[in-house]
């Protein structure tokens, strides 16, 4: 059941941003301060959020409920239109994932609750994918 009228829930998720969102910032800001160069948005299937056209790495910043992290446990509380919804973009991101790795690109999935719980571990795994050495903490104070 929701707690909001249709009007306010309608307002809220009309403020969701597909790009630039908060995560999707706080990894800009760091790998822009360690001097890392990106491709922000890039023009490949399914866009993602970061790449490194070179090395051909492809990062995708997800938010758990727009991408179904949890769908599986939470779908019984999700009306139709949310089941469509989300049930339509994991199918996109399947296909988008599957013609990105058919292409040879290497997919990094970061989830916006991991960046916020622990952004060394997510971090680095983007470090790692492009054969960079490892942050630390204090890399992460921006």
């Amino acid at each position: 059941m929701d707690r909001h009228t249709p009007e306010q829930r309608s307002f809220n998720m009309s403020q969701v941003r597909s790009k630039n969102t908060k995560p999707e910032v706080f990894v800009f800001s760091v790998l822009d301060k360690l001097k890392i160069k990106y491709k922000k948005h890039y023009s490949i299937s399914g866009k993602p959020d970061i790449a490194f056209p070179k090395q051909k790495v492809a990062v995708f910043i997800n938010g758990e409920f727009w991408h179904g992290r949890y769908f599986h446990k939470e779908k019984p509380n999700y009306k139709k239109f949310w089941i469509e919804k989300i049930s339509n973009n994991m199918r996109r991101d399947r296909k988008n994932y599957k013609e990105l790795k058919d292409d040879g690109w290497i997919l990094i999935k970061i989830w916006d609750k991991d960046i916020k719980k622990n952004p060394k571990r997510e971090i680095n795994k983007i470090m790692r994918s492009i054969n960079l050495p490892l942050i630390s903490k204090s890399d992460l104070e921006i």
